[in-house]
């Protein structure tokens, strides 16, 4: 048998040793995007090319904002996304390193980061005004703006808070304007279009510019930076997906502006996916030949169906074993039950996409943080309604059970659960129409669910693609809210319910 196997043994080492050595570990990688068309564009060009090289892939698309992208990437959730040298230097390193790709790639390294050299473009950003209005008022310059302080102002969510936004920009040119509006970036366009605002923040290689008929305001005082794309990864990769960082490194001074242009054009105004729009490129510029498949509407549906379901589900479940207990501990406890009500009721006052965003330093992007999140929300209405379902039983059913010499745990389950059943019963299904909704929100911070075609509708303007997730939301919390109304038959006794029809 010795003889049989030395030489397979010698012949298995000989194929080993002579095969190609190139791609590396088929482990999966993670590149991120955040939720406007030029960065998911550029996540899908990245993806593509990691793919050509043998990689397994996921695009999380539409994450966010910068901080959660970044988060992501420093805890290892994402190995890749693309960002700008200016948005590295005053919002992640807080000013503290000019915004030069040397300076920048050197002051990342130390924290683990690695940065490609620029992609081409830069893409800075500017204030926009309507043609029309722009001619009427004189307007060709950022330090115009202090003569119009009537004039009405509306900046992306992040542009509202950033060391490079909005609160930068009114002190260094003294702008006296006080209606200032934050909204999605996406969003504003619409109200310029409107009439309902008369300045925008833009992105220099945003589509919409031309499209609009906007006059983009001359930085006169040069209080932005340069905006220089560049692609982002975690240092770590470097020895063992050399590979992957090669093909990510192919993008480096081969988007120049125009093109740029041409590419955000093409995904936000012609409606071509960006997955399409990235393949064309890449086809075009390095003779790739990348398959591209787009899951058509039931396929979606179905996906989106099981991920919602999924964060419901087991948020839903955890909280209803630990919310009963609570409510049933605050009943028969007063004082440690008001510590209990105030504490889930601050819970509920927290805005659900700060809740979301609390949570990625814990448990990072995905469906976990989306699912804690979900679960804090759910506890309120069950230990309410099961409280209030316990304290308002009458007191001589309890003293009459006792006569019976049940004892206390027998009481809790042969009489005051079976009588608080109703309320509690509809604590939880208050609970889970409202997860139903809420959990739209998950897409931002990659949990997938009914928000995934909503974001990109939002941005491209897509009623079809909004529809595709608000109406199985909808539907799906009637379908919950239908399916406890039933399930009230089974559990509830049935003399608590003849009560309530009659």
């Amino acid at each position: 048998m010795s003889r049989l196997v030395r030489p397979g043994l010698l012949l298995g080492i000989a194929v080993l040793l002579t095969s190609p050595t190139r791609a590396e570990p088929v482990f999966e990688l993670r590149v991120g995007s955040k939720k406007f068309t030029e960065s998911v564009v550029l996540g899908e060009l990245g993806a593509h090319l990691l793919r050509a090289e043998g990689f397994r892939v996921v695009h999380r698309r539409e994450l966010g904002g910068t901080r959660v992208l970044w988060s992501a990437l420093r805890r290892g959730d994402l190995d890749f996304y693309p960002d700008y040298t200016g948005t590295l230097a005053e919002e992640i390193l807080g000013g503290r390193v000019p915004p030069e790709p040397a300076a920048l790639r050197a002051a990342l390294a130390e924290l683990g980061i690695g940065m490609s050299r620029p992609l081409g473009f830069d893409n800075t950003y500017a204030l926009g005004v309507p043609e029309a209005r722009a001619q009427q008022l004189g307007l060709t310059r950022i330090s115009d703006l202090g003569r119009h302080p009537e004039l009405r102002l509306g900046f992306s969510d992040e542009f509202m808070d950033r060391r490079d936004g909005w609160p930068g920009l009114r002190a260094h040119y003294g702008l006296p304007h006080r209606n200032v509006r934050g909204l999605d970036h996406d969003l504003a366009y619409r109200g310029i279009e409107s009439g309902t605002l008369d300045v925008i923040d833009l992105y220099a290689t945003d589509a919409d510019v031309h499209y609009y008929e906007l006059r983009v305001l001359e930085d006169d005082l040069d209080f932005f930076p340069r905006y220089e794309a560049v692609w982002l990864w975690r240092a770590e990769l470097e020895p063992e997906a050399s590979g992957a960082i090669r093909a990510i490194r192919r993008l480096e001074g081969v988007l120049d502006a125009p093109t740029m242009i041409r590419l955000n054009a093409r995904a936000k105004l012609d409606r071509v996916p960006e997955v399409r729009v990235a393949a064309d490129f890449l086809a075009a510029r390095f003779g790739l030949e990348l398959e591209v498949r787009r899951p058509d509407v039931l396929e979606r549906l179905a996906r989106h169906t099981g991920e919602h379901l999924f964060l419901v589900g087991v948020s839903l479940g955890a909280a209803v074993v630990l919310a009963i207990p609570l409510g049933i501990l605050a009943a028969h406890r007063p004082r440690v039950g008001q510590i209990v009500l105030a504490a889930t009721g601050v819970v509920q006052t927290v805005p659900s996409l700060a809740l979301l965003v609390f949570m990625i330093p814990l448990l990072g992007i995905g469906s976990a943080p989306a699912i804690a999140a979900l679960f804090l929300y759910s506890l309120l209405p069950i230990v309410r309604n099961t409280h209030a379902g316990l304290v308002d039983i009458p007191e001589p059913l309890r003293e009459s059970a006792e006569a019976l010499g049940l004892g206390r745990g027998a009481i809790l389950r042969r009489v005051e659960l079976p009588l608080a059943s109703r309320a509690i019963l509809a604590g939880i299904k208050t609970s889970a129409v409202i997860n139903v909704g809420t959990a739209t929100l998950g897409a931002l911070i990659g949990a997938g669910g009914y928000g995934q075609p909503i974001l990109p509708g939002i941005r491209l303007d897509d009623l079809g693609l909004i529809l595709q997730g608000a109406v199985p939301a909808a539907a799906l919390a009637l379908a919950v809210q239908g399916g406890f109304d039933l399930l009230e038959r089974v559990i509830v006794p049935r003399g608590l319910r003849l009560t309530r029809e009659s």
